[in-house]
């Protein structure tokens, strides 16, 4: 195990959200757009984007946290988080608002819209921020520990 393992893995961390910050972002950006593609000859309105993390791992995690609880120091506990997807989401209906003069309006006069709920992107906002700084916080205080550390052999 590397002395700089557990800022690789506050690192990988860091990268995962501020991905998740990013989607976020274009989610609250095109909350109102109603032309994003087209789906068989007809525009489909910008859908909700989320991100999906993972752990990368070496191996099956219990058995690395086994290896270095008992000493064993050739498998490490953990190599930190890797974004797997970032998916489209497909379960919650576009919304629809009545609005008869607008160029995309169906025959009743409905317009719809995309899926996105600012409410719901703030508070993954908010999330992804905490979590973005608490790793901050945790990679300073390793390179903190690490210059202690070798403040030691002066």
């Amino acid at each position: 195990m590397s002395i700089f393992s557990s800022m690789e893995t506050t690192g990988s961390a860091l990268t995962a959200q501020r991905l998740r910050m990013d989607v976020v972002s274009s989610n609250l950006a095109n909350i109102d757009t109603t032309r994003a593609k087209q789906v068989n000859g007809e525009w489909e309105p910008y859908r909700r984007k989320t991100v999906t993390l993972a752990s990368q791992q070496s191996g099956p995690a219990f058995s690395n946290y086994l290896s270095a609880a008992i000493g064993r120091s050739d498998q490490s506990t953990g190599k930190g988080v890797k974004v797997t997807q970032i998916n489209e989401d497909t379960e919650t209906p576009f919304k629809l608002i009545y609005d008869p003069t607008d160029p995309d309006a169906n025959d009743e006069g409905y317009v719809q819209t995309s899926n996105v709920d600012s409410l719901k992107e703030m508070t993954n906002l908010i999330s992804a921020t905490r979590s973005y700084e608490a790793n901050v916080t945790a990679f300073n205080a390793n390179k903190s520990m690490l210059s202690k550390a070798l403040e030691i052999g002066k």
